[in-house]
């Protein structure tokens, strides 16, 4: 496989693992144990902003490293990898919207409210990026 679709690869694995650190830190907000005041208090903040930087933000930059070397060709199968991308974090930021709602008051900051609301807003680009991939036909070789 080329290159470029091992970056495409991993930006998938990125992109899911980014949902899955989210949807893990929403679900403990909303189900938080009740002895969990003694070992002291917990922020959210630090850790979305830890996972934007360890998960999401290489994989957009892996995505579009991918993109870029494909934009002159096409590539259906990497279009298809980073319209998955755009699904995962739709699919990961909605479900983490629906427990917003049982997350106890004292948890619930400026971060944890919109973080959800502003990466379902940033997959709506990576669709329109993937799917250009589509539309890019390859140019036959000039034979004369």
């Amino acid at each position: 496989m080329a290159v470029e679709r091992w970056l495409a690869i991993a930006s998938v694995g990125l992109f899911a693992m980014f949902a899955g650190e989210m949807l893990s830190v929403y679900n403990f907000m909303a189900n938080v144990p009740e002895d969990f005041e003694l070992f002291g208090s917990f922020s959210a903040d630090p850790k979305i902003l830890q996972f934007i930087s360890i998960a999401v933000a290489p994989g957009g930059i892996l995505a579009a490293v991918a993109f870029l070397m494909t934009r002159q060709h096409g590539s259906r199968p990497i279009g298809i990898m980073i319209i998955s991308n755009g699904a995962i974090l739709l699919a990961g930021m909605i479900v983490c919207q629906s427990f917003i709602q049982e997350i106890h008051s004292q948890y619930l900051t400026d971060a944890v409210v919109i973080a959800p609301v502003l990466f379902m807003v940033l997959s709506v680009p990576v669709f329109v990026v993937g799917a250009s991939l589509f539309r890019i036909k390859k140019k036959k070789p000039n034979l004369y």
